[in-house]
């Protein structure tokens, strides 16, 4: 027994033995490291998915998720996807949003139905200095319902000179629209249980804009023009694109002056002020 451990002392003080070890025990490591890595990034998530296309303003229910395992690599990449039903079932689908079938659930697709984010609320958040338009359209002129709830888009004015030639150009610029609405007042992309048809755009514009757009749809008409994503996702300004136009519409309206209308005792005051004034005025030339 006593030789047996003196040769494995001999064997292990070895230069040669140690170096032997070290390296057979960083291939171990190595080794060891690699599978648990690969392991890792191969190993299947369970991710929720919706198994039917889900319309704006619908409440998500067990029967509409389903389940897919996914690469945790793949996973990782998608920061904002949703991973736990339990942050689905109950909510509601954004308003103006529509999950695709088979789709993954994303933040932001999804809202707790108690923010009641509908018409309502769009119309109490806009914007100060901003007032409601409404646009009559109809499924040709919104190019096939290709018109979203915030999506920007451009109205080109339409009409004839007093020499009668065409006129159509662009009119106003970078218009966020609110809602779309059928005949009855109900939003065309709120479900997906019926088909509805568009017959108004709502939007808001700067309170300087409301009168000419107005008094443009009686000169003439006014088109919604939809531009690309890129436009929607960075907005200018909503205002006058066409100084032409503006002339044009305003030489045929007439503008109405701020006034400010006085009560009964202020016109008595007033009247009084005015005798006044005469008096002086003919006592001036009297004298």
């Amino acid at each position: 027994m006593g030789n047996i451990l003196v040769k494995i002392k001999r064997f292990l003080s070895n230069k040669n033995t140690v170096t032997i070890l070290c390296v057979l025990g960083g291939i171990l490591v190595l080794y060891i490291g690699y599978n648990w890595r690969v392991s890792s990034a191969t190993e299947p998530v369970r991710i929720p998915y919706a198994k039917n296309t889900l319309s704006s303003r619908q409440i998500i229910t067990a029967d509409d998720i389903g389940y897919m395992e996914v690469a945790s690599t793949v996973v990782s990449r998608m920061r904002n996807v949703i991973r736990a039903s339990n942050l689905l079932i109950g909510q509601e689908v954004t308003y103006g949003n529509v999950i695709q079938q088979n789709s993954f659930f994303f933040e932001g697709d999804v809202e707790d139905p108690s923010t009641n984010q509908g018409t309502s609320a769009l119309l109490s958040n806009i914007e100060d200095g901003y007032t409601l338009v409404y646009l009559d359209v109809n499924l040709h002129t919104t190019f096939g319902n290709a018109i979203y709830p915030g999506n920007y888009i451009d109205l080109w004015f339409e009409g004839t000179d007093e020499n009668r030639r065409y006129i159509y150009g662009k009119f106003i610029q970078s218009i966020q629209v609110l809602d779309v609405t059928d005949s009855d007042g109900n939003s065309v992309f709120e479900t997906g249980s019926e088909s509805r048809t568009p017959a108004q755009l709502l939007f808001a514009v700067p309170d300087e804009l409301k009168s000419l757009l107005e008094k443009a749809k009686l000169v003439g008409e006014l088109v919604p023009v939809p531009r690309n994503k890129s436009y929607s996702e960075n907005p200018g300004s909503t205002e006058v694109s066409s100084a032409y136009l503006e002339n044009f519409v305003l030489a045929q309206s007439v503008i109405i002056p701020d006034e400010n209308v006085s009560t009964g005792t202020d016109n008595n005051n007033n009247n009084n002020t005015t005798d006044d004034t005469t008096n002086v005025t003919e006592e001036g030339q009297d004298e």
